[in-house]
């Protein structure tokens, strides 16, 4: 195991790139308030003619994201462009057009569906099933929803995870996303399909909406991702052929020891047991 150090300043890096997909929760903000340090380097990085596409497993429209940062002070000059798990949830269900659905998912995930021919039924009836998270994310756990699962696996009922992730950060307490329901789902032997991170058709979709800001096409090799997910952020980046940046002060900081002082040996051994190698690691994002 190759020996870690933490890296600063993402200015020291920044020359070597052109084009951003940073993510959204666990490194701009970490759904309570937003970073400065973090949406201060984006817009740094802009400023000297960077592109940056904000890149997230959340599951609803980039509307609805562009909002909520608008709400935490985040500036439209950090970013050029949000692309979604949920934009891309909405393509897969317009492909179902006039399928039933069941959704899994709290109410405040509904605009994801306005407007798509997508009737909602009871588990019972449904087509097909699209989980957007758990009913009550603070309350419930996977293991809540095994009972429901067998009922729908008894009809072989496919699931869409509009949310691969498995936990994200809500301040400082960890809350289980639809990953964690997919996964338990597929392990039942349910069939299930994934938009977002660490699967390329998001990477497709923000690299095209990087050709739009910069006016042309970016080699990969002039690409880094930001993130604070070992599994998402990081292996998807490695999957892709980008380079990345692993921010510890995410959903992994708990297992590093103290959130401003990680420890870097820990940090190495949970990024060697994943296999991957990101280009730098950095407590958070900062110029």
């Amino acid at each position: 195991m190759q020996s870690l150090s933490l890296t600063e300043r993402f200015s020291d890096l920044a020359p070597n790139y052109d084009v951003i997909l940073c993510d959204v929760w666990g490194v701009v903000h970490n759904s309570i308030v937003a970073s400065p340090d973090a949406h201060q380097a984006l817009s740094k990085f802009r400023a000297k003619g960077g592109a940056v596409v904000l890149i997230t497993n959340a599951p609803r429209p980039a509307a609805e994201v562009r909002e909520q940062l608008d709400r935490m002070g985040v500036p439209h000059h950090a970013y050029d462009s949000i692309v979604t798990s949920g934009d891309l949830t909405r393509a897969m269900i317009a492909d179902r057009a006039g399928q039933s659905i069941f959704h899994i998912g709290p109410k405040r995930d509904l605009p994801l569906f306005a407007g798509l021919d997508a009737p909602f039924v009871p588990n019972e009836t449904a087509d097909y099933i699209v989980c957007t998270g758990l009913f009550h994310d603070e309350r419930e756990t996977p293991e809540d929803y095994r009972g429901m699962f067998g009922k729908t696996l008894a009809r072989d009922l496919f699931l869409l995870c509009a949310n691969p992730d498995i936990v994200v950060e809500r301040g400082t307490q960890l809350i289980y996303c639809a990953g964690a329901l997919a996964e338990l789902y597929h392990a039942m032997g349910g069939k299930v399909g994934y938009t977002g991170k660490p699967h390329p058709s998001i990477y497709d979709e923000a690299l095209r909406r990087a050709v739009t800001a910069r006016g042309g096409v970016t080699p990969r090799g002039r690409v880094i991702a930001i993130g604070d997910s070992i599994r998402t952020d990081m292996k998807g980046a490695a999957a892709y052929g980008i380079d990345s940046i692993f921010v510890t002060d995410g959903i992994h900081a708990e297992e590093f020891g103290e959130r401003g002082a990680p420890d870097v040996e820990a940090v190495a051994k949970a990024l060697a047991r994943e296999g991957v190698s990101p280009k730098a690691v950095m407590h958070r994002l900062a110029w």
